[in-house]
C-alpha cells in the first residue's frame, strides 16, 4: 500500500495589523469549518494542507490541518482560489473561530464558504492536474515545512494598508439652492427638509431614516461612512471611528482628551496643529475631517432625494458646546462643501419642532439626552418668537456612559463567575459593548435581558463565555447616578433664572437615551407631569433645523433669541477667571475689557481667554491667547487698549482691539492652538527677561496652575 502524500505547507501573510482588520477583509470568506483563499497555484481537491495564517507583524491567527474541499477558477472559469475545510485546529484558532462565529452568523457553518462572484466550485478529483492525497481521520497540525517543500503562495501581499488622503474643496461652497437641516449627532445623524409646508426626514438610498455617525477604513483602504462603517465595528474596531463628537474642537493634550482617549478602540492622536485627531492606517484625520465625511454623506443623500445639488445647511450643535467646538463644526461644514447658513443649538431646534405654527405662549424645558451629550434649556415661546432663557449641560454625559456602566457590571459578573479577570482584546471588548447596548435597549421594553457573548476571551488557553442576566431593576441601580446628574443640571438651569418647576408648561424629551424608562420616570417626578409626546426623540432636532432653514429661505419673521451657555472671560493675577460676558447673556452680545501696559515702551500685550463657570482660570476651557501688537511707545500704564468681545447669535466669538489714545485699531491675533502650558512658558520667559520679580513670576505660576 502506498503511503499518502505528506501535507503541503500553505503560508499566508496578510497586510493587516490586527485580528479585526483580518476579519474585515476575510470575514465573508471564513466559517467555523473552513476558509476560502485566493491562490495563484491551485491544489487538487483532497490535498492535505497545513495552514498557517499570520498578520503583518507575524502574529498567528489560524494554525490548522485542512483539506482542499473545492477549487474555483479552474480553466479560467472565475477567480482562482481554494475552499479549505479544517480538520484539526489548535486552541488559539478554536477560540478565534468561535469568536468569529458569534459575531458573524454566516460563520457558524461547518464547511468552507463559496464567496459570490468567484465562479462555480469544482470538487472533482481531476479539477487540477494533481492526484489527491488521502485524508487522515485525525491528526495534530504538522509543523510547517520549509520554503522548498511545496509551499503555496496565496494572494494577500505584504503591502502596508494605506488610507486615502482627505480631499478638501478648493473653492468656497456656493450659496444657492435649497437649505437642508442637519442634526450632526454623536450616535446617529439626520438630514431633513421642509417640503409642502411640512418638515420631513430625508431617507438614505436604503430607506434608513438615520445615518450612524461612524466612519471606518476597510481592508481595501476605502473609507466607509454610516451603515457600512457600523457593520465592521465588531470585526475591526481599531479602524472604526465612533463617538468622535465628544472630541471635536479640543486640543489633544487637554486634560479632557487625555482622560478619555483610552476608552475608544481607535487611536486618538495629535493633529499637526495640536488638536485631537484620529489615525486610520497611515493617515491622520482631524475631527473636523471626520465630521466633514459624515456631513458629506448627508449632503449626498439630500442631493439624491431632492434631485439637485445641495450646498447650504443649518447644522445643530449641543447647547453646551464651547466656542472652539462651534468653530470646528463650521469648519467641518466647509470641508464637506456646505455653506453653513446657521449653527443652532439642539434644544432650540427641538423647541422649534415642537412649537412651530402652533401659536403657543408658554415656557418649555427641552431635556436633550443623546448618545454623547446632555443639554437642558428653558425657552419662552410666543408665537414666532423662541427665546432661550437659560441653558446648561454636560458634554460628557450620554448613552455611551450608560453603556459603559453596564459593561463594567458585565465584566464584574464575568470575574465572579469564572474567578478570573477579563482579558479580551479590542474585538472582544467591542463585542461586550455591543451586547451591553442591546441589553439596554431591550430593557426599555422588557424586565429582564440575557447577555451572552460566547468565547469572548481565552485565558491560559481555555476559552470563556460571558453569560449574565441583567434586570431592569439592576439597570436602574446602575444608571440612577447618571440620570441624577441630568436633574442636577436642570436644577441649575432653573435656578439661574429663579424659575420653579411648576412654572414650566411642558417638558420635551429629545435624544435616543431619553427613551429609557428611568429617564421618563425621573423627569415626571421632578416636574410633576408627564413629558410631551408630540416630538420624535431621534428626529425632532433635525426637523427643527429644517424649519429654521425654511424660515431663512422664505425670510419668514421667525425670531430665535439664544443665550451664551458658559461665560467667556480672561485670566487674572492669582489664577482667577474674570467673566467678561456672563452665562445666559442674550445673543448677540458685545462687551469690552480694557488693558494697560505694565512696563515702559511696551509694544505688545497678551491676554488669555477662557470659557466656563469655574473660579480658577485653568479649570475652564482654554479658548486661546489674544496678542495685541503695534502699540505706541510710552511710560508704563500710559497706553491703554480696549478689547471688544463680540458673540454672534450662533454663539461664535470675535475679538477686536483699539488703542485709546490714537483711536487706531491695533493688530490683534487670536491664537487658539497654544496650550495653557505653552502660554505659561512663553510668558514666563518674557517676564524673566523684563521683570525678574519673584512676586510677578509667582503670579504667572498661580495663573497657570502653580507648576514650575
Amino acid at each position: 500500500m502506498t503511503d499518502p502524500k505528506p501535507p503541503i505547507g500553505l503560508a499566508v501573510k496578510l497586510p493587516f495589523a490586527s485580528v479585526g482588520e483580518f476579519l474585515g477583509k476575510y470575514g465573508p470568506n471564513l466559517t467555523r469549518g473552513g476558509i476560502y483563499l485566493r491562490a495563484r497555484v491551485l491544489k487538487t481537491p483532497g490535498t492535505l494542507v497545513t495552514l498557517d495564517v499570520k498578520l503583518l507583524n507575524g502574529d498567528r491567527v489560524i494554525h490548522a490541518s485542512a483539506v482542499v474541499k473545492f477549487v474555483t477558477g479552474n480553466k479560467g472559469q472565475g477567480l482562482a482560489g481554494m475552499g479549505l475545510k479544517f480538520l484539526t485546529v489548535d486552541q488559539a484558532t478554536q477560540r478565534f473561530l468561535e469568536s468569529a462565529a458569534a459575531s458573524m452568523p454566516h460563520a457558524r457553518g461547518d464547511e468552507p464558504p463559496l464567496p459570490r462572484n468567484v465562479g462555480p466550485a469544482d470538487s472533482s478529483p481531476d479539477a487540477v492536474a494533481e492526484l489527491p492525497a488521502e485524508v487522515p481521520k485525525s491528526a495534530e497540525p504538522a509543523p510547517l515545512p520549509s520554503a522548498t517543500s511545496g509551499r503555496v503562495v496565496v494572494e494577500g501581499g505584504n503591502a502596508q494598508l494605506t488610507a486615502p488622503r482627505f480631499e478638501a474643496p478648493t473653492d468656497e461652497p456656493l450659496r444657492s439652492g435649497p437649505i437642508i437641516g442637519i442634526d450632526l449627532g454623536t450616535t446617529n445623524s439626520v438630514a431633513a427638509m421642509v417640503r409642502g409646508g411640512k418638515p420631513e426626514v430625508l431617507l438614505t438610498r436604503e430607506g434608513h431614516r438615520t445615518v450612524p455617525s461612524i466612519i471606518a477604513l476597510n481592508s481595501r483602504g476605502k473609507l466607509l461612512v454610516g451603515h457600512p462603517a457600523k457593520a465592521q465595528m465588531l470585526t475591526n474596531p481599531r479602524l472604526t471611528v465612533y463617538g468622535s463628537k465628544r472630541l471635536v474642537g479640543r486640543a489633544f493634550d487637554s486634560p479632557v482628551v487625555q482622560q478619555i482617549k483610552e476608552r475608544f478602540s481607535y487611536e486618538i492622536c495629535a493633529a499637526p496643529n495640536g488638536d485631537a485627531a484620529v489615525r486610520l492606517a497611515d493617515q491622520i484625520y482631524t475631527l473636523q475631517q471626520v465630521s466633514a465625511l459624515l456631513l458629506r454623506e448627508l449632503k449626498e443623500l439630500a442631493s439624491f432625494r431632492l434631485g439637485q445639488p445641495i450646498s447650504r445647511a443649518v447644522i445643530t450643535v449641543p447647547a453646551y458646546y464651547n466656542d472652539n467646538q462651534r468653530h470646528a463644526v463650521r469648519e467641518a461644514g466647509r470641508l464637506a462643501g456646505l455653506y453653513v447658513e446657521r449653527i443652532v443649538n439642539e434644544p432650540t431646534a427641538a423647541a422649534l419642532a415642537y412649537g412651530y405654527g402652533r401659536q403657543l405662549s408658554q415656557k418649555v424645558l427641552v431635556y436633550d439626552l443623546g448618545g454623547g451629550t446632555f443639554d437642558a434649556s428653558v425657552l419662552e415661546l410666543n408665537d414666532t418668537v423662541y427665546e432661550v432663557l437659560s441653558t446648561g449641560g454636560d458634554t460628557f454625559l450620554g448613552g455611551i456612559d450608560f453603556d459603559n456602566v453596564i459593561v463594567t457590571w458585565l465584566l464584574e459578573q464575568f470575574e465572579k463567575a469564572h474567578g478570573r479577570k477579563f482579558q479580551g482584546d479590542r474585538v472582544a471588548t467591542q463585542r461586550v459593548h455591543d451586547a451591553a447596548e442591546r441589553a439596554k435597549i431591550a430593557l426599555s421594553e422588557r424586565l429582564e435581558a440575557r447577555v451572552h457573548v460566547p468565547f469572548v476571551t481565552m485565558i491560559d488557553n481555555v476559552p470563556y463565555d460571558l453569560d449574565a442576566t441583567l434586570s431592569r431593576d439592576q439597570l436602574v441601580s446602575l444608571t440612577y447616578p447618571l440620570v441624577e446628574r441630568t436633574t442636577d443640571v436642570i436644577r441649575g438651569v432653573l435656578d439661574a433664572r429663579s424659575l420653579k418647576a411648576a412654572e414650566i408648561n411642558e417638558v420635551i424629551l429629545v435624544g435616543g437615551q431619553s427613551r429609557a424608562p428611568l429617564v421618563r420616570e425621573q423627569v415626571e417626578a421632578f416636574f410633576g407631569r408627564a413629558p410631551a409626546k408630540s416630538v420624535h426623540p431621534d428626529e425632532a432636532v433635525a426637523m427643527g433645523a429644517a424649519l429654521l432653514a425654511h424660515a431663512l429661505e422664505q425670510k419668514e419673521g421667525l425670531i430665535l433669541i439664544d443665550v451664551l451657555p458658559q461665560a467667556i472671560g480672561v485670566g487674572l493675577p492669582g489664577g482667577y477667571f474674570k467673566p467678561i460676558i456672563e452665562r445666559n447673556s442674550a445673543l448677540p452680545v458685545t462687551r469690552k475689557h480694557t488693558l494697560t501696559t505694565t512696563r515702559d515702551d511696551q509694544r505688545e500685550l497678551e491676554i488669555t481667554v477662557f470659557q466656563g463657570e469655574q473660579q480658577k482660570a485653568q479649570s475652564n476651557e482654554y479658548l486661546g491667547t489674544l496678542k495685541l501688537g503695534g502699540l505706541p511707545k510710552g511710560p508704563r500704564g500710559s497706553v491703554k487698549v480696549t478689547v471688544w468681545f463680540e458673540v454672534s447669535n450662533e454663539c461664535l466669538l470675535k475679538l477686536k482691539a483699539r488703542e485709546d489714545s490714537s483711536g487706531a485699531e491695533v493688530e490683534a491675533v487670536f491664537s487658539t492652538h497654544d496650550t495653557p502650558e505653552a502660554v505659561k512658558q512663553k510668558l514666563a520667559a518674557e517676564v524673566e527677561a523684563a521683570t525678574p520679580s519673584a512676586g510677578f513670576f509667582g503670579w504667572l505660576k498661580r495663573l497657570f496652575g502653580g507648576g514650575g
